[in-house]
């Protein structure tokens, strides 16, 4: 393979030999493959922009029509509430603990959806989302898919630039390669599809991260944007702080590359400008978060109430301080470090324990990542490490991978991958390097992963949320394994009311659901068995498969003295008793 002027991995034809003074040989009769290669160039124009459409659409089908049949999940309602709030009362008060711009996004869909909206509601921001979607008159189902349909647009724009980046790489195959990882990714498509702010955030760091790429041939025209870019993901989730450094040294690398000469008396100059670059992009990332809170809030009006942010001491409580950016910000980023000192529990391969567990995301990863897309994401990795040509990239696509999976693995709450949302983003960046291993069959084997990837995707059709590979039993053997928001996140409600009214009419329903919905409104009729002595509990026992992951107790006792006659979505389990 040759490198050419626009991608690390270009097919090349090396030159034939021809003898001093020897005629030349006749040209050789094409062969039937050479023929159809020649018309598929010829039809490229056509063929890649056809292909790039039909992976969206099945990306954009595969999200909308999750987004339809799924009921709220724990965390959207808090959302959706604290984007009405920001389009009504114009106020930082709900859900600081999370910065504005996600919710801003996702406000663009309230507003399209109109939803009444009572101003004289008080409560706190899981109150408000609640009374929102049930309590005001609205319909949650209409109110839910317009405030997702903002993110799944989103999501499919990320996809665009997974395909710009991995043309770039490794021509309009790789770009092609790298979508499809993309879009039959059932966690890309699992979180895409919801109003929370993992997909957008992720996003954003892996746009910037290509604009930083670019930015090596023309710095003045992409810096600017990569700080955008990365001022947006920062402003919608915090988690990608850890990212931060990482990408202004990254900035400062593509301004050295774009003026490196070989002069020594240069390099002096070269490396301020390189430093002057990264500071460029870390103004315009603190000029984009700023303007976030202030497109909420032009005055900037942030009260806490006592108690509400916690004292954060120490180094951390150092470096807070000397963030750059508003006090809600950073007393937000106060209440997230009062999160990770709380008491958690967790759920992995049918263990319950306390606190958490630093290789929790990459066993979860592990289950709920197709195997060829596992067996790709390998094999390109080690090329991106080992291929000379695919070095300048290498820490443009391994670097910001590996600090943002070492930041989230350091937290305490191990409650999904959606924490490590960015693996396949990036891996199906990664995934390409498979281009550069010089083997006849290499190109035969990665197009039989990518089958295998489709085909695991579509089997799980229209379940993602729950979703595992085969190796560990598939999509309805996750609960096994998983709990939380990799499996049961409050999200087949409405399907448990159409499998209750379908089957079940007229029986005694005792249920243990953990969501924010509100089962009542889906007419769901049902008493808490938890409240009740346990001869007294009599008929359906329906639980969230979270509950049952760590159910203990009175639960645990009636869910043993229970036979399983039903499930629901793969995230609910319908006992007899």
């Amino acid at each position: 393979m040759t490198r050419d002027r626009h991608t690390l991995l270009a097919p090349g034809t090396p030159p034939a030999e021809v003898l001093p003074g020897a005629a030349p040989a006749p040209p050789a009769a094409p062969t039937r493959r050479a023929l159809l290669l020649a018309r598929l160039r010829r039809h490229r124009r056509v063929l890649v922009p056809l292909a790039v459409a039909v992976l969206l659409l099945q990306l954009a089908v595969a999200m909308i029509t999750t987004a339809v049949e799924q009921t709220p999940t724990i965390d959207e309602p808090v959302y959706v509430g604290t984007a009405a709030v920001y389009l009504h009362e114009h106020s930082l008060r709900l859900n600081p603990e999370h910065p504005p711009l996600g919710k801003l996004i996702v406000a663009t869909g309230v507003f399209a959806a109109d939803p009444h909206f009572d101003r004289h509601y008080t409560g706190n921001q899981g109150q408000v989302g609640r009374h929102l979607l049930y309590e005001s008159g609205n319909d949650p189902w209409r109110l839910m898919l317009w405030a997702r349909l903002p993110v799944i647009v989103l999501t499919l724009l990320f996809g665009l630039v997974v395909f710009a980046f991995g043309t770039e790489l490794a021509g309009a195959r790789g770009g092609l390669g790298a979508l499809a990882l993309y879009a039959f990714s059932p966690d890309v498509i699992a979180h895409g599809s919801l109003a929370t702010l993992d997909v957008p955030a992720a996003g954003f760091v892996l746009t910037s991260v290509w604009l930083l790429w670019r930015a090596r041939r023309r710095p003045r025209l992409y810096l600017p944007l990569a700080g955008v870019a990365l001022g947006a993901a920062v402003a919608t989730k915090m988690n990608t702080l850890a990212a931060l450094p990482v990408l202004l040294l990254l900035a400062g690398l593509s301004v050295w590359h774009a003026r490196r000469t070989p002069a020594p008396e240069a390099r002096r100059k070269l490396l301020l400008r390189a430093v002057a670059g990264a500071a460029a992009v870390a103004l315009v990332a603190v000029a984009v978060v700023w303007a976030s809170y202030l497109v909420v809030d032009p005055r900037l009006r942030w009260a806490p109430t006592a108690g509400q942010v916690p004292a954060v001491h120490g180094l951390r409580g150092h470096l807070i301080g000397l963030l750059p950016f508003p006090e809600a910000y950073r007393d937000g980023l106060r209440m997230q470090f009062g999160l990770e000192n709380a008491h958690w529990e967790g759920f992995l391969f049918g263990r319950h324990y306390e606190g958490s567990l630093w290789y929790y995301l990459p066993a979860a990863l592990l289950v709920k990542t197709p195997l060829g897309m596992l067996a790709l994401w390998a094999a390109g990795t080690v090329a991106f490490v080992t291929v000379h040509q695919l070095r300048p990239v290498a820490p443009y696509l391994l670097l910001p991978t590996a600090v943002l999976l070492a930041a989230a693995m350091e937290g305490e709450r191990n409650f999904g991958v959606r924490y490590a949302v960015f693996v396949p983003m990036f891996g199906a960046l990664a995934a390409i390097g498979v281009l550069a291993l010089r083997r006849r069959w290499v190109p035969f084997v990665a197009a039989g992963l990518l089958a295998f990837v489709m085909v695991s995707s579509l089997r799980t059709f229209p379940f993602y949320l729950p979703y595992s590979n085969e190796a560990f039993g598939g999509t309805a053997r996750t609960h096994e394994r998983l709990h939380d928001s990799n499996v049961d996140w409050g999200q087949d409600l409405g399907r448990l009311a159409d499998r209750l009214r379908d089957r079940y009419a007229g029986q005694r329903v005792w249920l243990v659901y953990k969501g924010s919905g509100v089962p009542s409104y889906y007419g769901i009729r049902s008493a808490d068995p938890r409240r009740q002595p346990e001869r007294r509990v009599h008929g359906l026992l329906v639980v969230s498969d979270s509950s049952i992951a760590k159910a203990k107790g009175e639960l645990a006792r009636l869910i043993h003295s229970s036979h399983e006659v039903d499930e629901v979505g793969h995230s609910i389990t319908i006992f007899r008793r």
